[in-house]
This record gives C-alpha cells, sequence and structure tokens, in this order.
C-alpha cells in the first residue's frame, strides 16, 4: 500500500478549499447576472450558507493541521474581497 504524505495532502486539501470558494465566486456571480438583486432574500441566503459552509471546511483543514489560519483566513478574505468587488460592479449598473 502506497503511504500518502502530508505535504501531499496539505497541497490538495488547500486546492479543494480554493476550487471550493471559486463555485461560491462563480455561483453568486451567475445569480447577479440574472439579476437578482444583492437584497433579495435567496441572493443573501445562498450567500450565507455557503459562506458559512466553506468557513466550516476551513476550520476542519486548520483543525487537522493540512493549512495554517493565515492561508485559512486567505482564502475566506480573498472570496469576501472578491464577492465584494463584484457587488460594487453590480451597483454601478
Amino acid at each position: 500500500m502506497t503511504e500518502i504524505k502530508v505535504p501531499d495532502l496539505e497541497q490538495k486539501a488547500l486546492a479543494l478549499l480554493q476550487a471550493d470558494a471559486d463555485k461560491i465566486y462563480k455561483l453568486i456571480d451567475v445569480q447577479m447576472e440574472n439579476l437578482t438583486m444583492p437584497q433579495c432574500p435567496l441572493y443573501e441566503e445562498v450567500l450565507d450558507t455557503q459562506m458559512f459552509g466553506l468557513s466550516r471546511e476551513v476550520e476542519y483543514a486548520v483543525r487537522l493541521g493540512l493549512i495554517s489560519e493565515d492561508t485559512g483566513r486567505e482564502i475566506m478574505g480573498s472570496l469576501e474581497r472578491k464577492l465584494a468587488h463584484l457587488h460594487e460592479l453590480f451597483n454601478q449598473k
């Protein structure tokens, strides 16, 4: 049986978390393109639910020691900044 090395798991965890963050961004982008207003309860519920889920994934990866707390904060912060920028672009229309 092949032994799994920790760095491989760390890279895989980081890649999966980043992929999930990208999916959330794309989901929100599609909603905004289809004229769902950011003040819409459905938009807010999707955003809140997705962000909460990702934050739990990040916390779990940190607790397992697969990523650092700083890396977890950066994943969440980066997504929040991208979504804030997307929100600003929508409001400029």
